[in-house]
């Protein structure tokens, strides 16, 4: 991570030197304080670490994001602005660097409106390996294939096969694959595979298949679509099979040990122990209407007297909000509160910042899901007493 170590400042300095930096000191008995580097097209943290013979700048972790080219040009600008003594510093820019297969890189934003050129549409939630995920879209060219995994070094892996294969009808995301089903149109799926998902026995809750899951997976397959689940466990073949069926309306059918044309590395391994596989198929049998989410993520104005938030978290059945470090700024009225909400497997963390003309998410406004909905009105409900 970027960063700079510098010889102890005043701190009076960073609102000196220029309108794009402001100082917020910590409240609450919390410790610290924080930059807010504000331009036209960004805006960032900077944690500010004071020790007796050096200050640690850095980004702060929830405004951070990925572009470290971006934060070391802020680190730079801020250092030299400031006129720091700077110690150590990795700022250096390496602007040539080369992003790997960036381009199939995908956000979840990307998916808002999500429109696509190619004949048919699978999902692979949980890729891992991503063998089968290659082997299929080097089956079928005329197919596109999003996966889905949250597992970092197995999507790097791919994003390099990806490269060195010359494939152009795979998209990577990084993300839960319940949320992202939110996101896609009605009857645009032609498959979705779930393939030896981690069975969580003792947190049976953070199974990807649940009844909500199923629910969203059978709106967004056409007619006659599948959701495949492939596993080895006995407990998770029982658990999906009751899911299956407790729906209204459903057609399903389950196999023990069939074939199919790859496998991962792990099933090899299985078949060897002579573990059984089962596979469950569940078909869309209807086209499903079309739901439109209307989502707003603004915050109101607030009063900033004696601006109150929780020390503990507000836990709901299907969502949370907690606020964490308040901080706020002597030279200007106003304050910054970081914020964790929304479902408990992909949560939000962002830094609410409220001032007299203002309030508003940073570094963007939540993902447009339900359940952050759900917690942004809660918040709102907060910050307006």
């Amino acid at each position: 991570m970027p960063h700079l170590k510098v010889k102890p400042f005043s701190l009076s300095k960073i609102e000196k030197s220029s309108s794009r930096f402001t100082l917020f000191n910590a409240m609450d008995g919390h410790k610290g304080n924080v930059v807010l580097y504000e331009k036209s097209t960004d805006a960032r943290f900077l944690d500010i670490v004071q020790k007796e013979a050096e200050y640690l700048i850095k980004p702060n972790s929830i405004t951070r994001g990925a572009d470290a080219q971006t934060l070391k040009k802020i680190l730079e600008e801020f250092a030299q602005m400031c006129e720091l003594d700077v110690i150590h510093s990795n700022t250096q820019s390496n602007l040539n660097k080369p992003k790997l297969a960036s381009e199939y890189l995908k956000s979840i934003e990307d998916f808002y409106d999500f429109k696509t050129e190619f004949e048919k549409v699978k999902v692979e939630v949980g890729f891992g390996s991503a063998r089968h995920l290659l082997y299929r879209a080097a089956q079928e060219p005329e197919t596109l294939f999003i996966g889905i995994e949250i597992h970092t070094p197995s999507i790097n892996q791919l994003l390099k096969q990806i490269a060195l294969q010359g494939v152009k009808n795979i998209l990577v995301l990084n993300y839960d694959a319940r949320l992202l089903l939110e996101m896609l149109p009605s009857n645009v799926l032609e498959t979705i595979y779930v393939h030896f998902p981690v069975p969580w026995d003792k947190k049976p809750h953070r199974r990807v298949i649940s009844t909500a899951f199923v629910t969203q997976a059978l709106r967004a397959l056409k007619k006659g679509g599948k959701l495949e689940l492939r596993t080895d466990s006995d407990n998770y073949y029982v658990y999906a099979l009751e899911v299956f069926s407790s729906l209204l309306k459903a057609e399903f059918t389950v196999s023990k040990n069939s074939y199919i044309e790859v496998i991962s590395k792990y099933e090899e391994r299985w078949r060897r122990m002579e573990k059984d596989i089962y596979t469950l198929s569940l078909y869309s049998l209807e086209e499903s209407k079309e739901e439109r989410m209307e989502l707003n993520f603004d915050l109101d104005k607030i009063s900033l007297e004696d601006i109150k938030v929780p020390r503990e978290s507000i836990v709901k059945s299907d969502f949370f909000v907690h606020f964490g470090k308040r901080f706020k700024s002597d030279s200007k009225k106003g304050f910054v509160v970081e914020c964790s909400f929304g479902s408990f497997t992909m949560p939000e963390k962002k830094i609410i910042v409220a001032n007299e003309e203002k309030c508003y998410y940073l570094p963007s406004k939540p993902v447009k899901t339900r359940v952050n909905q759900k917690a942004h009105n809660l918040i709102k409900e907060v910050l307006n007493g």
